[in-house]
């Protein structure tokens, strides 16, 4: 199986729609091989695009990921993201090269910075620019960028080569919709959808409950997880990075990819999912 999905990214890069997050991963020992598995499984299926950070874990799912992919390296698109302390000259550079050591690799596809910090957007976008000139980095990108810091961010020196933006997005959290979602479209900079599946706890349950959601995953012999998955990426615009540590649940949103939702599903949904009317805070977690 493959992703029939894909997105195009500000450079021409064509990746598939749905990629594979690591958040929590590599934590816990007696986890590992099945964590290791799943991500291989993914590769597989398809699933090539990995997400990972030097903060998840303090390395750990950078550990893990760099094991995971060991014999399939060129097969992945890599990303991984640093903290915003870390975000210029020997700081950036030394958090970069120990990512690469974790990951058993010599270049990342893409590197995010993960937040805004107190260091201005213009050293950081110029530093990666060398990074890129160097080899090590084939792209960068970032994470948690509102509107504003999106425009910022476009107005320096360099910052059009901008290839991503990493933030929260799914059924129960459409804040972006108002204006960032438009404006990352209108600058062609494809959004990266982290937890598209919500975060486990009661806005998950209260996403999953939805009669509605249940209705839809019906009609496509799916589950509601599936049809959330299918949601995110109905745009072309959208790269979804949904964490699983489980081979049938990676197996499970592979097929996500196939599912294609009707005019009427998505009203149906806008429906129980009411879009934003205002604009909202971004939403973080």
């Amino acid at each position: 199986m493959s992703i029939s999905r894909t997105i195009q990214l500000p450079d021409g890069t064509e990746i598939p729609a749905l990629g594979q997050g690591t958040w929590w991963m590599g934590d816990e020992a007696h986890l590992r091989h099945q964590e290791i598995e799943a991500l291989r499984r993914g590769v597989e299926l398809g699933l090539t695009v990995i997400d990972t950070a030097e903060m998840y874990g303090d390395g750990n799912s950078e550990q893990l990921v760099g094991e995971a992919i060991a014999d399939c390296r060129e097969s992945v698109f890599l990303v991984s993201k640093f903290l915003p302390n870390h975000a210029s000259g020997a700081e950036l550079q030394q958090s970069l090269e120990q990512s690469l050591q974790r990951l058993q690799t010599d270049y990342l596809d893409l590197y995010l910075l993960h937040w805004r910090g107190n260091i201005p957007l213009q050293q950081t976008v110029l530093d990666l620019e060398q990074l890129r000139s160097d080899g090590v980095i084939k792209r960068w990108g970032v994470s948690n960028f509102d509107v504003c810091d999106m425009k910022e961010l476009l107005a320096c020196d360099g910052g059009d080569n901008c290839q991503a933006n990493q933030v929260l997005y799914h059924l129960g959290s459409r804040g972006i919709e108002f204006d960032l979602k438009p404006f990352l479209v209108a600058n062609q900079i494809p959004l990266m959808a982290y937890s598209p599946l919500a975060q486990a706890g009661r806005l998950r349950e209260e996403v999953l409950a939805s009669d509605t959601l249940r209705q839809v995953a019906d009609v496509h012999d799916a589950d509601p997880f599936q049809i959330m998955l299918a949601w995110s990426i109905r745009d072309h615009n959208t790269l979804a990075i949904p964490k699983s540590g489980n081979v049938v649940h990676v197996e499970r949103n592979a097929k996500a990819g196939s599912i294609e939702l009707s005019e009427s599903q998505l009203q149906m949904l806008d429906q129980a999912f009411i879009p934003p009317n205002h604009k909202m805070p971004l939403d973080i977690i």
